[in-house]
């Protein structure tokens, strides 16, 4: 929570400086080992890292804790105890107050040897993230996806490195080692018409043919409003949708599908509700709209929850667009206007912003 704040407070270019120092990194690589932690977690603190839109460093990391108390005691400075400290119910406590004095009579050097430990653990984990940038090169595809076929030539200790590294990308809360190996093994391993999902404490990562898709949540039907909502688009060009999906924007552009007159003046937002219909083409067939999003390859979790614009509040209203990805031929703007011409002025794009965030 500490540093969610603080990431969120620096700005572009800032600093943030902790006095973090070498007991706290003896402490934070013996948590790490308890815990489990690979590399990345071994390598405890970094001295220097990219933090939010700024960077976080550590100058005093190969300090003792007893050279700045001396340094601090030496120029009449005070500080004050956090009265937390001595909770032995934290383990960082305890480890601090039962453990590293034993530690210390057997190893006088404990916290220099580990934080020189934790340095080359550091070289490592570089090292691993070096191959990761180059693999997932390999294996992802468009939209930031990856390819299970491609990510199969790898053996089982690359796979696992390029898909830390990956959810890394996607700004995920990384799973423990086990929802890992579930998303490596379980989601490759599952029936060819099956959409398993592997779900974690901050993410979850599902499959759909022969992809994996990651995100932060899915997009529960329960969460997005059922009913239509009227959206009277001549006074306000953006339309905030439920359930996380972000919002509907309408934006000029002269290659635009729309225009203010091929548009009802009250756009009626809802979902798929079976049974729609629409023509893409002018005096074409009218296809199904569930067949279209499946040749459209949308993975069946989206296609619940896509946002379609009506032309009324009915159930048997017209489809006028389905989000940005298709326009009814009814209300498709005529012509193939260049940028030069006056019709170009009024074409509009529809834009769905902060699709599933």
């Amino acid at each position: 929570m500490r540093y969610e704040a603080l990431t969120q407070g620096l700005r572009r270019n800032e600093w943030l400086l902790t006095a973090h120092h070498e007991d706290d990194q003896l402490e934070t690589l013996l948590l790490q080992l308890m815990r489990g932690a690979g590399v990345a977690g071994l390598a405890a603190m970094p001295r220097d890292a990219v933090f939010g839109a700024g960077r976080l460093v550590r100058p005093v990391l190969h300090e003792s804790r007893a050279a700045l108390e001396s340094f601090a005691r030496g120029r009449g400075l005070s500080w004050v105890e956090d009265d937390s400290n001595v909770d032995e119910r934290f383990d960082r406590n305890f480890l601090r107050r039962r453990v590293l004095p034993v530690l210390r009579e057997r190893w006088p050097a404990a916290s220099r040897v580990a934080s020189r430990s934790a340095s080359h653990l550091g070289e490592a984990r570089a090292l691993l993230e070096a191959l990761a940038v180059e693999d997932l090169a390999r294996v992802s595809v468009e939209g930031g996806l990856v390819d299970l076929a491609r990510l199969a030539k790898f053996d089982a200790a690359r796979q696992r490195n390029v898909l830390r590294y990956w959810l890394q990308t996607r700004g995920l809360a990384m799973p423990d080692a086990v929802h890992l190996e579930r998303i490596r093994v379980e989601l490759a391993a599952a029936r060819p018409d099956a959409t398993p999902f592997v779900r974690w404490t901050g993410g979850e990562v599902r499959r759909f043919r022969g992809r994996l898709y990651a995100m932060r949540e899915t997009t529960s039907k329960s969460k997005v409003p059922r009913d239509r909502q009227a959206w009277r688009w001549r006074g306000a060009r953006h339309f905030e949708l439920g359930g996380g999906r972000g919002l509907l924007r309408l934006v000029a552009d002269p290659h635009g599908p729309l225009t203010a007159k091929s548009l009802p003046a009250v756009l009626w937002v809802g979902v798929r509700e079976g049974g729609e219909k629409l023509a893409l083409e002018v005096g074409g067939p009218r296809h199904s709209l569930k067949e279209l999003l499946r040749v459209a390859t949308l993975p069946p979790w989206e296609r619940e929850v896509l946002p379609i614009l009506f032309d009324g509040e009915t159930r048997a209203a017209a489809v006028v667009a389905v989000a940005d990805l298709l326009v009814a031929a009814a209300f498709r703007a005529t012509g193939r206007p260049t940028v030069s011409s006056k019709r170009a002025k009024g074409r509009l794009r529809l834009v769905w912003e902060g699709r599933f965030c």
